[in-house]
């Protein structure tokens, strides 16, 4: 698990969002207020953005670039808590087809992510043991 994530303001814009998500090599981000998670924001949220049909117009790219992340953000989305069983983390993640999920504290608070990389670095732990 990864202790110290990184997150996001509900208040960054779409901008800075895809400049955080061409730097960095996360699928997603929690999106922090007051110390707690609020939401999560991933690449799917932000593309969505993007997809225009004949009944929903792509608004100006000025207008849009200027959306926050709590217009877009998931605000029910799946975690786990910091007790919660490898075996679960991963059925998880199958079930939904996550990358990654947050791991929450009592309060909301972000304990840290935990991403594939780090279930299977347990089972080839659990498996050489």
């Amino acid at each position: 698990m990864t202790r110290d994530a990184k997150t996001v303001s509900p208040g960054v814009t779409l901008r800075e969002l895809g400049d955080l998500f061409e730097k960095e090599d996360f699928n997603a981000f929690p999106v922090e207020e007051n110390s707690q998670v609020v939401g999560l924001v991933s690449k799917f949220d932000y593309l969505a953005n993007f997809v225009f049909t004949p009944s929903h117009m792509v608004p100006r790219y000025d207008d849009l670039m200027k959306r926050t992340a709590a217009d877009i953000m998931t605000p029910e989305f799946v975690y786990v808590r910091t007790e919660t069983k490898l075996t679960r983390v991963l059925q998880l993640m199958v079930d939904h087809r996550l990358r990654s999920l947050p791991v929450i504290e009592k309060g909301q608070r972000l304990a840290g992510i935990i991403s594939r990389e780090d279930v299977m670095r347990s089972l080839q732990r659990c498996a050489q043991a």
